[in-house]
């Protein structure tokens, strides 16, 4: 899952995007409402986090112009103003939680994940396939209930196979989860995580299988009956 941190203090930034990295979040960050805009017309991120006192303009701004553009991903505000009146202007103005600093990182997490478990969400507790199974909260994949141990993108690519159970899931769509818009991806990277992937699962016995299809993209199946 690919969320998008709108915040202009560079420490903040940095500890966030450490944190979520470990929870198993692909982390973007933006410092100003214009670099914020640029990147939500062009990303569909899972979920926002959003300073309202910008250099260049107000958060608000940036949400009100993301959901008149039809963007629906979960806003979470994260400011320091803390008036009872601004929670409510920025909840009414389409946000869906609000954190005032100073915060606990841990708390912003489990908010964060809250917002993507909520009905059209983009997480559900545990996804199966056969006997295989993934707590997408927990990040923990098992087979047979016996533990798998995966990479943190081993694992993004399981959920994103799995909750696209029977088709294809194209490469691009993969990178694009997987790697934020600073980091390099290797021609190579997501197939040498897909053989990775496929080979653990083969040895740890998961019935389920990844198939490539060559030239598009790779497609978990479960064995047929």
């Amino acid at each position: 899952m690919r969320i998008l941190i709108v915040e202009d203090e560079d420490r903040i930034v940095e500890i966030l995007t450490a944190a979520l990295r470990k929870a198993g979040f692909t982390v973007d960050a933006a410092g100003t409402a214009a670099d914020a805009g640029e990147a939500l017309a062009a990303i569909p991120y899972d979920a926002v986090i959003l300073d309202l006192g910008l250099p260049d303009g107000d958060g608000l701004d940036v949400l009100a112009a993301a959901r008149t553009a039809g963007g629906n991903a979960p806003v979470l505000i994260l400011t320091a103003r803390d008036a009872v009146e601004d929670r409510v202007l920025g909840l009414d103005s389409g946000a869906d939680d609000y954190l005032v600093k100073p915060f606990a990182t841990a708390e912003l997490i489990a908010r964060v994940k809250a917002l993507l478990r909520r009905p059209g969400g983009a997480l559900g507790a545990v996804l199966t396939a056969g006997n295989l199974t993934l707590d997408t909260i927990g990040r923990d994949a098992k087979v047979d209930d016996r533990p798998v141990s995966l990479s943190r993108r081993e694992i993004a690519i399981l959920e994103h196979l799995m909750r696209r159970l029977g088709r294809v899931v194209p490469r691009g769509v993969l990178e694009e989860k997987l790697y934020g818009i600073e980091e390099e991806v290797d021609s190579n990277a997501i197939p040498v995580h897909v053989h990775h992937l496929r080979r653990k699962l083969l040895e740890n016995g998961a019935a389920a299988e990844i198939h490539t299809v060559r030239g598009i993209g790779y497609m978990l199946a479960e064995p047929k009956p």
